[in-house]
């Protein structure tokens, strides 16, 4: 991250081009190998083992050295060697700069002390900063009163940098009421505490659709609908892994159904952190345990969902998929298609699921737990009782422990955690279609 913010001031100083930054960044993304490319090439880890750690690293949100560890991959010794080849990434940045004519090696010193000196950096926030460690740079930037605040906006940079992009960097946060903006996503978090969470366009949605291309590639450019659902999704997956976080200390909290507006006003307290998304603005918007009202009224996302297919001869079975999220119903179909499994019928809330799985009848129906008109437990609760050999999988983000553990006590066959693999899907659909 420190690399974009010394790259942007350098660019704000005329001292080199926005050309001569991409290229530059771009360098450098290659020469930063992914440290399970490295464990792999020295033959310290499988990509078996490597793809099973990032899945991992997903629903818990530990380093990939942590989790190496944790599961015997990797020793301490073999952990920091790894570490050692992978390098620093900002002393790569200046190496690259050098090396392009873009600064002169002689200047490099006086550059730094003056971006030091602008932007107010203390030593010891250098000292953090060049470290290019999420967890030490936010607290430079995003120290908050409220709780949480410092420990949300790292979750959401870390998963930024996990599943979109290396290319950001963030601003001073701020704290804001009764916001006016041009568009607002996200997702309440509630329970115990009241957390918002949410990505907020100010002026125009260019940050918004570099976040939802990202993470779900440019068919959510095409189509707001598209993208809107793609980052519901993102703040569910955030949202989820800090839910697990709490629930290991006893703190209960639980989703509602993601959300947006269009050129509202938000009423209420919170904190804005501007992230600069591929150079696109993108504000996180969090507000812990106050009164916020995000709009007077809701975005209504009309995603269409796709017809049945005809059951074969060949079918390994009959499915129904119910996911408010188009991005989630769209991954599931196909993979259990390519698998051939047939999806019979698509649903997007809970009185849907029981409208179809009566019609249809089929040999497994998925439910994602948080839903709007009616969630997944509920639907679960009312599908045992038309047929108690129901065949139902829950779907459910991180950190929804105790909803899984009522859903299992109300009968469902298994659970999926998301973001899934394509392995856990299908051998869960495995093990309950028989």
């Amino acid at each position: 991250m420190f690399s974009q913010l010394f790259g942007a001031f350098l660019l704000e100083q005329n001292v080199i081009t926005k050309d001569m930054m991409d290229s530059v960044l771009a360098e450098q993304t290659d020469a930063r190998a992914k440290l399970g490319t490295i464990a792999v090439a020295a033959g310290y880890l499988t990509n078996e083992q490597v793809d099973e750690i990032h899945h991992l690293q997903a629903q818990q949100d530990k380093r990939f050295g942590d989790i190496a560890l944790e599961k015997g991959y990797l020793t301490m010794k073999q952990l920091t060697e790894l570490l050692d080849q992978q390098g620093n990434a900002f002393m790569k940045f200046l190496q690259i700069l050098v090396e392009k004519n873009c600064v002169p090696v002689s200047e490099i010193d006086a550059y730094l002390s003056r971006f030091q000196e602008t932007k107010g950096f203390s030593d010891q926030d250098m000292k953090a900063l060049k470290k290019d460690d999420i967890d030490a740079i936010v607290p430079v930037f995003a120290f908050a009163a409220k709780p949480f605040v410092t420990d949300v906006t790292a979750l959401v940079l870390r998963n930024i940098a996990r599943f979109i992009t290396m290319d950001f960097y963030i601003d001073r946060i701020r704290r804001v009421e009764d916001y006016e903006y041009h568009t607002l996503a996200g997702q309440k978090i509630v329970g115990d505490y009241q957390v918002w969470l949410a990505f907020v366009g100010k002026e125009d949605d260019e940050g918004l659709y570099t976040l939802a291309t990202g993470y779900a590639g440019e068919q959510a450019r095409r189509k707001k609908d598209i993208a809107y659902d793609v980052i519901g999704e993102f703040a569910n997956i955030c949202s989820g892994l800090f839910a697990s976080g709490l629930s290991e200390k006893g703190i209960f909290i639980d989703m509602e159904s993601p959300f947006a507006y269009e050129s509202q006003q938000m009423k209420g307290k919170g904190y804005i952190v501007p992230i600069y998304l591929k150079g696109k603005l993108l504000e996180l918007f969090i507000s812990v345990n106050e009164d916020v009202v995000p709009g007077t009224v809701p975005y209504k996302k009309q995603v269409e969902k796709r017809e049945g297919s005809a059951v074969t001869e060949n079918s390994k079975g009959t499915i129904v998929i119910v996911d408010d999220s188009m991005l989630i119903r769209h991954a599931l179909r196909v993979l259990v298609e390519k698998a051939g499994y047939t999806v019979v019928c698509e649903a997007e809330n809970g009185e849907e699921a029981i409208e179809v799985y009566q019609k249809y009848r089929p040999d497994m129906i998925s439910l994602d737990i948080t839903m709007p008109v009616m969630d997944g437990v509920e639907a679960l609760r009312r599908i045992k009782e038309l047929d108690p050999a129901a065949n139902v999988v829950m779907i459910t983000a991180a950190g929804q422990q105790q909803k899984v553990i009522e859903a299992i006590k109300l009968g469902a066959s298994k659970f999926i955690v998301k973001p899934f693999s394509r392995d856990e899907v299908l051998d869960t659909i495995a093990e309950v279609i028989r």
